[in-house]
């Protein structure tokens, strides 16, 4: 445990560090990677007394030598084993360690067994208590914030200045709302950001839109347009602005094609779609309500200039054998713009995670490999081995040149940003190693 004391009498400002934990490193593919956003937002909310720095691994090493006040860092669960060991060494030179983040908000008490002190839920509501308590030497185990009894979002612009120095694709990331309804059981946004839509006021979005300087936007929403009548004033107070943004919304938007054609009127050129399964019903998800299909919808936003990345995940109890071609048919079928594949993953805090470890179908507690990309639950109509060897398959099969081709030519505008879509997406889903692993008819389980 380290030892803090008071820092209230100190002649120079006392100084936070606040560090994104990296997994692996990603190469060439982590100049199209985006900057954390949350930290930026904590930074923004640190009063001017204290000296701010954010530090990305994946943009540089961590440097142990150089003395803060106070360390903060924001955790994933596939990041918490190395957020945890960067946490222990700062603490063994006595300096206090803050955790927040998703996996430290639902398992606090693990997160403490390596930390000072925990941040369950947002960390913009506690940060002046807990930096005050700092200064005091007295700081809590637990700093618990709650959600506002309104739809109302308030927080700070980012702190965009940090990141100086730092090569991303764009530091042009915005959050317009926090929150969902659906209450997905494997997905982590409801139990973190809680169950209703909260939106920002819309002066308030546009006027942090035309602080900008370049072109190209990310809304880092979980589902920018999942109220479609609060969303619609943003979207019309963007038209004009010459922006081209990308952000992250379900297929129910496409139900609207009034919804569609003013969100390729306001810049949108991306937008990333959970699909979640091709076919079956364990998905769960309460995302279509018209009588369209999904492929219908897939076209709809395809041919309004939109370039469309379904996300699909395998592994849910329905999924044997045969959802691997069947959801190459589907591809086939209504052929979006772009395509990414998940290995279903039970995350802490999730309804799923809470049922397949009732049920005994959790293989380790391995944090470092709940990622998406590995299996790390027994799946119910195949092998750990098999589900692995299907995700890689179909991502070798969408990700050939002829299939590339065929999604750049089935898109009537927008071909050279489907193309550089396809072609970043091709990069990441087929890498030697994986390539080595299909040859070599292994899976790492």
């Amino acid at each position: 445990m380290t030892s803090v004391h008071s820092l209230r009498n100190r002649a120079d400002r006392p100084r936070l560090l606040l560090i994104y934990p990296a997994t692996h490193k990603l190469g060439w593919v982590g100049w199209f990677q985006l900057p954390s956003l949350s930290l930026q937002q904590v930074a923004a909310v640190v009063p001017p007394s204290w000296e701010v720095t954010l530090l990305d691994e994946l943009q540089e090493e961590v440097t142990f030598d150089t003395t803060y006040d106070l360390v903060g860092i924001t955790a994933m669960s596939h990041q918490a084993t190395r957020g945890y060991e960067i946490a222990e060494r700062f603490r063994s030179q006595g300096i206090p360690v803050v955790m927040g983040g998703i996996h430290p908000s639902v398992l606090p008490h693990e997160a403490l067994t390596h930390a000072d002190s925990v941040v369950v839920g947002e960390a913009e509501p506690v940060m002046a208590q807990l930096l005050e308590d700092c200064l005091n030497g007295c700081l809590k185990p637990i700093y618990r914030s709650s959600f506002p009894d309104n739809d109302l979002l308030t927080i700070p612009w980012p702190r965009r200045e940090l990141l100086a120095g730092k090569r991303y694709l764009t530091t042009q990331t915005v959050q317009a709302s926090r929150g969902c309804p659906y209450d997905c059981p494997f997905c982590t946004v409801t139990p973190y950001f809680g169950r209703s839509f909260r939106y920002r006021a819309p002066d308030d979005i546009l006027a942090e839109l035309r602080s900008f300087r370049g072109r190209l936007t990310i809304f880092l929403d979980d589902n920018i347009l999942g109220d479609p009548e609060r969303a619609k004033p943003i979207l019309k107070g963007m038209v004009g602005m010459g922006l081209k943004w990308g952000g992250q919304a379900n297929l129910r938007f496409a139900e609207d094609p009034e919804l569609v054609r003013l969100v390729a009127a306001s810049g949108c050129i991306g937008i990333f779609v959970g699909i979640e399964t091709a076919t079956g019903s364990f998905a769960n998800l309460p995302k279509n309500s018209g009588g369209s299909s999904a492929a219908e919808l897939i076209r709809r936003v395809r041919d309004a200039g939109i370039v469309l990345e379904a996300s699909l995940i395998f592994g849910f109890d329905d999924h044997d054998e045969s959802i691997f071609d069947r959801t190459l048919a589907f591809l086939d079928d209504c052929s979006p713009g772009v395509a990414t594949f998940n290995v279903l993953t039970p995350y802490p805090g999730t309804e799923l995670f809470r049922q397949f470890e009732a049920e005994g179908r959790l293989l380790h507690r391995d944090w470092r490999r709940y990622d998406h990309s590995q299996v790390v639950f027994r799946p119910k109509l195949m092998t750990p081995e098999r589900l692995y060897r299907g995700w890689l398959e179909v991502r070798q099969e969408v990700y050939r040149w002829p299939a590339i081709f065929s999604r750049v030519l089935s898109s009537p505008k927008g071909r050279f940003t489907t193309l550089a879509y396809n072609l970043l997406r091709r990069g990441g889903n087929l890498s030697a190693a994986e390539l080595a692993l299909l040859a070599e008819k292994t899976v790492p389980i």
